[in-house]
């Protein structure tokens, strides 16, 4: 589904001639290629599924954050600038992230749901957290999180 999402937009942005959105879908279009190659010994051989995507997705938010923030420290002000219209452009792939509220309920339904009561469980509360709430969540945040409510803190 994610997939024709991208194919669709890359359509949209080639008949309306957006050139930053098209080179950024180009983008993402080569990556998922990428991981569909590298996928192919896989059982499947179908390619690689939306939660593969999504995950794909975040890792290139992350690249062009650290690429934004490079480009700024050193006074490349247009390219800190592309890198930030790219990281827009991708973000419109994801769904809406969650709030720390949601966040909040969400690990404290994850420690619940695991039985976890001492930082040995942090595991499988993350693994939980990961299967539910791929592509909403910040995990670096939420392992904070888990760390505090299984410490006590």
């Amino acid at each position: 589904m994610l997939r024709e999402r991208i194919d669709e937009d890359f359509k949209t942005a080639m008949k309306a001639r957006d050139e930053v959105r098209l080179s950024t879908l180009r983008l993402i279009k080569a990556a998922i290629t990428q991981a569909d190659i590298a996928g192919r010994g896989a059982e499947d051989g179908g390619g690689v599924d939306d939660a593969a995507i999504m995950a794909l997705l975040q890792k290139m938010i992350k690249q062009r954050e650290d690429s934004a923030a490079l480009y700024e420290s050193g006074g490349r002000v247009e390219l800190c600038e592309r890198e930030r219209d790219e990281i827009a452009i991708i973000r419109d792939f994801l769904p809406k992230p969650m709030d720390d509220a949601e966040t909040d309920a969400a690990v404290a339904a994850a420690v619940a749901g695991t039985g976890a009561s001492s930082l040995k469980d942090m595991g499988a509360v993350m693994a939980h957290l990961r299967a539910n709430h791929l592509g909403r969540m910040d995990f670096g945040a939420a392992g904070k999180k888990v760390k505090a409510a299984l410490s006590g803190a």
